[in-house]
């Protein structure tokens, strides 16, 4: 199958929140799962010896199946890059290029190496080599076209997070899931019950596929395809929601109905300057706020509900 890589190369500074509003804009036209490159992204063991340059833009790519829809959306893009232009004062600009399925899955795993994301917890590609040391939980992840490969700082924030707050036998649940990681990162460090839910039903594939790659026992988990928690009838004492700061404001709405009694809810994906329109939220909802976190002009902010609020 043969896809066109529309690639948005940002030209406005500070790009934190330009690239947040472009990823949005991908989102909007059914594609959640995008790919963003930072030229200031230095992974913490450094570059290996045959990676391929650092990119020299801001730039984020989403890729649109070569069909009857293409010329629709690329306009549709188009029109939303201008309008970013014209309301917000975010310059960009595309170009496009065609891709086989084939180059497209392969050619970015020369970016993805080994990382280490805490001091026990290391996020390793299944095509790289890895020896851990005493102590070092190594999670094997093969990202396929599902968003989460750990090395983002939203991604890296949550599992800081969740080895922070998780208990051994915790129920988790993990709000847009992508490649699973999350949840693989919840089941290592002892949570008895996993769910995963996401609105790409190839990402929910792919979560499946990493869960079994790690050896989480079947009955330990589900990964459910769905819009936020509509169709969530479980709760759960701790839930990871690493996605837009504007989908952070609309799940906001209905977590109180899945968040168990003195439950914790941890949310990333959100940029420097949302931090406080989340926060208030969240507080509005009835959440105390435990911590907030920064990691590169990203925030992950935890939070649990008041005693007044506990279901």
């Amino acid at each position: 199958m043969k896809w066109i890589a529309a690639v948005v190369i940002v030209d406005t500074e500070p790009a934190d929140q330009a690239v947040e509003l472009i990823t949005s804009l991908f989102d909007d036209l059914g594609l959640p799962g995008v790919v963003v490159e930072d030229p200031n992204l230095e992974p913490s063991e450094g570059w290996g010896e045959d990676a391929l340059p650092k990119p020299e833009h801001h730039t984020v790519t989403g890729y649109f199946p070569k069909n009857e829809l293409l010329s629709l959306n690329c306009r549709q893009l188009e029109q939303g890059l201008d309008d970013l232009v014209r309301n917000r004062d975010i310059f960009s600009r595309v170009v496009y290029r065609e891709v086989d399925e084939e180059d497209w899955a392969e050619s970015w795993k020369a970016y993805f190496w080994p990382e280490k994301l805490t001091d026990i917890l290391v996020v390793k590609p299944t095509w790289r080599e890895y020896t851990p040391t005493d102590g070092e939980i190594v999670i094997e992840i093969d990202p396929g076209m599902a968003f989460g490969t750990g090395t983002h700082p939203t991604t890296a924030l949550c599992v800081q997070m969740i080895q922070k707050y998780l208990k051994p036998g915790d129920s988790f649940l993990d709000v847009g899931t992508g490649s699973g990681i999350l949840m693989v990162v919840a089941a290592k460090l002892g949570a008895a019950r996993l769910v995963g839910i996401d609105s790409d039903i190839v990402a929910c594939d792919i979560a499946r596929q990493n869960m079994m790659l790690n050896q989480v026992a079947l009955n330990k988990y589900d990964v459910k395809y769905g819009n936020l928690v509509a169709h969530i009838t479980e709760s759960f004492h701790l839930i990871s929601a690493n996605i837009l700061s504007e989908v952070v404001l609309v799940l906001l709405d209905d977590i109180l109905h899945v968040l168990a009694p003195g439950g914790i809810l941890i949310c990333s994906g959100i940029i420097e300057a949302n931090r406080d329109k989340v926060i208030d939220k969240m507080q509005a909802t009835g959440f105390g706020i435990l911590e907030v976190q920064p990691k590169d002009g990203w925030v992950a902010i935890v939070g649990n509900l008041k005693p007044s609020m506990d279901k």
